[in-house]
């Protein structure tokens, strides 16, 4: 059964990517992106991989992403191979103290340029807590070295009930007894949260280090100082207990 330990946890895996690799991913997204991907896929998106009740894409991306960034949702097969053959590859060391995890989503690209953040925020099991797949964390991959450039990664942890729904998962939905779900809105949208007293735990890995970090627990990034910083992320789902198509 799901444990909420797992929705709470953080891991590294160093060495994810080789060197050689990141270089080979470099030279992918540089293709990409050409001349006007910058634009495409940055100032000119409307779309967004963040979602917030009651608001619209774009009141989710001034939320989230208050000063822009560059997100492409459908990278170029070689990436995916690539980042594909280092998952499976590692995959033992992830479900290590994420033993749900079954598989994961398509990779998504993320570029932030200098002065360009995500806010703090928890994405949570979505879309629905009750039903399968259930997102159980995220797992992110950069290229770059933030020691250089800023706008390293970040969890914030709190000992406030504010950001949980008060009833516990029903017996027989496949999760470990006592197991609960944050509110949506467990971002910078909601007042509450705003106000909510948070503890911020920044890290600065290494390029080709892999950070797996649960659904439920919230993180976000801190601005760019100089340059770019270019990852990956995918999103780790169970499919455990799934009833048969």
């Amino acid at each position: 059964m799901i444990h909420i330990a797992e929705t709470l946890s953080i891991r590294t895996v160093e060495g994810f990517l080789k060197p050689t690799e990141i270089e080979r991913l470099h030279h992918v997204m540089n293709d990409a992106l050409g001349s006007h991907g910058r634009d495409r896929y940055g100032v000119a998106r409307q779309t967004t991989i963040h979602e917030i009740p009651g608001h619209s894409p774009a009141q989710a991306q001034d939320v989230y992403e208050p000063a822009g960034r560059i997100e492409i949702t459908e990278i170029p097969d070689a990436a995916t191979a690539l980042l594909d053959q280092a998952l499976m590859k590692r995959m033992a060391a992830i479900t290590r103290t994420l033993p749900s995890v079954t598989r994961h989503r398509p990779w998504i690209y993320l570029e932030y340029g200098a002065g360009q953040y995500i806010t703090p925020h928890a994405d949570g099991i979505a879309p629905d807590a009750l039903t399968h797949p259930r997102q159980l964390a995220a797992a992110t991959v950069t290229l770059t070295d933030t020691h250089d450039t800023g706008g390293a990664f970040y969890v914030e942890t709190t000992g406030s009930e504010a950001p949980w729904t008060p009833d516990e998962a029903p017996e027989g939905s496949g999760y470990a007894p006592g197991m609960r779900f944050v509110h949506e809105g467990t971002d910078m949208s909601s007042g509450w949260f705003r106000t909510m007293p948070r503890t911020r735990w920044s890290v600065v890995p290494a390029p080709g280090t892999l950070v797996v970090f649960g659904s439920q627990l919230v993180h976000g990034t801190e601005p760019v100082r100089r340059g770019r910083v270019r990852k990956f992320l995918t999103l780790l789902i169970s499919d455990q207990g799934a009833s048969p198509p």
